[in-house]
């Protein structure tokens, strides 16, 4: 098949175009989300093509794969008035959590019955209100890093996007506590400055933006993941760290208290027992190393990638049909 989507999240576009079709991301002239450096630093097949709008609109397109609020029209445009879910068939993916008033949150694509509505969580199809817009579920999958985990560093490593600016549902400010317990390395977008902003000296608390493969390698050199999220749709770092062979440490909220088992490392609702497990693992750095064996044999069961792509398999082919 030839599958439309856009690239929102790079790691979860790198597990979905694993598969046997060809996928087309749109390139607008002056952006380019798709460039030799990046392809290398994601490591896409030769399957994904970039297509400007001029070639889109004479492209055959089997299916579209929907991600935010706005593509339906993108789509619609690009494709020369071809309409997804009416006239393409066409599968939303919803990445995040509900906002707003959660219990009540009805979903942008409620009652559509031309499309399947997939949640990356469990959780999160429980707490969206879809409507009559047919659902499924398809968990996490990760192209895996191996077994990198060496636990050297006595430190935690954070992955987070923006943690100044998102704030309190991504647990910033437990961060200053937490540091007291361990120090931190926080990588991701938006975290310059992110020492100074929670008042914290700089060797308790680092912060890096890395491409993929060294944050990989700096993820798995620290002594566990820290997860310190109240609200927010399961980031796949977390996977990724748990693939690594890392223990985690995390608040038991959202999805995550399904995805960390137990022996894997402490989900707690109590932030004074994570900076307790956390003194733990940097004082015995071989209960660490155990615990992320496991976490890493957990990941491997169900967040693989063959699970992943025959689960995309089926809900593609039968929306197609």
């Amino acid at each position: 098949m030839n599958i439309l989507l856009w690239r929102v999240h790079s790691s979860w576009t790198t597990a979905f175009v694993q598969g046997p079709h060809t996928y087309l991301v749109p390139v607008a002239p002056g952006r380019d989300p798709y460039g030799p450096e990046r392809a290398r630093t994601l490591a896409w097949p030769a399957s994904v093509r970039q297509v400007t709008p001029e070639e889109l609109g004479a492209t055959e397109v089997d299916l579209v794969l929907l991600q935010r609020p706005h593509e339906p029209e993108l789509a619609e445009r690009l494709l020369g008035g071809r309409r997804p879910g009416r006239d393409l068939p066409a599968v939303y993916l919803e990445h995040d959590v509900p906002d707003g008033d959660v219990p009540r949150t009805r979903h942008p694509f409620a009652d559509r019955p031309d499309l399947t509505l997939v949640h990356i969580t469990h959780f999160n199809r429980l707490f969206w209100d879809s409507g009559r817009t047919r659902t499924e579920v398809i968990e996490h999958g990760v192209v895996d890093p191996g077994h990198q985990y060496t636990g050297r560093l006595a430190r935690a490593a954070v992955v987070v996007d923006e943690p100044m600016r998102r704030g309190r549902a991504l647990g910033t400010d437990l961060l200053p506590a937490l540091a007291e317990a361990v120090p931190l390395d926080v990588f991701g977008s938006g975290t310059d400055g992110l020492a100074t902003h929670l008042g914290l000296p700089g060797e308790r608390c680092r912060s890096a933006d890395l491409p993929q493969a060294e944050l990989h390698r700096a993820m798995a050199e620290r002594r566990f993941y820290l997860h310190p999220m109240r609200w927010t749709s399961l980031g796949l770092p977390l996977v990724e760290a748990m693939h690594l062979g890392m223990p985690v440490v995390g608040l038991a909220t959202t999805e995550a208290a399904e995805a960390v088992p137990r022996g894997a490392g402490t989900l707690s609702t109590r932030p004074d027992v994570l900076a307790r497990t956390a003194r733990h693992y940097l004082h015995e750095p071989e209960a660490a190393a155990a615990d992320g064996a496991r976490a890493r044999q957990a990941a491997l069961g169900r967040y693989g990638l063959k699970r992943f792509l025959a689960d995309w398999e089926r809900v593609m082919t039968e929306a197609c049909s």
